[in-house]
């Protein structure tokens, strides 16, 4: 019984921890009228320190980035296209809502759970023209998400440096890719 105790003591910190974050599940480019659109699926889960934060009214900001790069044997690889784009995740407490602005557009959530799930939801962003691709080369795709730490108040920012708590990033999800 001791030794169960001592298991779920030392490990569900661990397990809470792993499962914080954010993960890349798929990623794909489709042609759409010759420009190639991004359509992903991320997880994306917070800890208590930021889903505090978030209901205290501190808004988090969120970089998903693409880039797009010719592979060379021969040297480092042509970076062919590099996007970004910047979403950030608020909390109203008068409308009791969450919510996620990515540039003009806007969107209301009544859950937490809701607006993480649409921001891990890329549909449809246009992010290479495909005039920029040669058949006989091929190409690495690669996205990767991150909380913006330099959006955050000055004196969080701080924090955000010294903790783990306030560390949110995907890893790089890398595929190949020829036209």
């Amino acid at each position: 019984m001791l030794a169960l105790f001592m298991q779920l003591t030392l490990f569900a910190p661990a397990a809470r921890a792993a499962s914080e974050g954010i993960q890349i599940r798929s990623a794909e480019l489709k042609l759409v009228d010759e420009v190639y659109q991004l359509n992903a699926q991320l997880t994306i889960t917070l800890g208590a320190t930021l889903e505090e934060a978030v209901k205290k009214g501190i808004a988090l900001n969120f970089i998903t980035e693409f880039e797009f790069q010719r592979r060379r044997w021969y040297w480092f690889n042509e970076e062919i296209a590099k996007v970004t784009r910047n979403t950030r995740l608020t909390y109203n407490p008068l409308l009791r809502q969450y919510l996620l602005a990515a540039g003009s557009q806007q969107l209301s959530f009544d859950t937490l759970d809701d607006a993480l799930a649409a921001l891990g939801e890329i549909s449809a962003w246009p992010v290479l023209d495909r005039r920029l691709l040669y058949r006989r080369y091929s190409y690495v795709a690669s996205l990767s998400m991150r909380m913006d730490v330099s959006q955050l108040p000055k004196p969080l920012q701080i924090n955000a440096i010294s903790s783990r708590k306030w560390d949110l990033e995907s890893a790089p999800f890398v595929w190949s890719m020829s036209p």
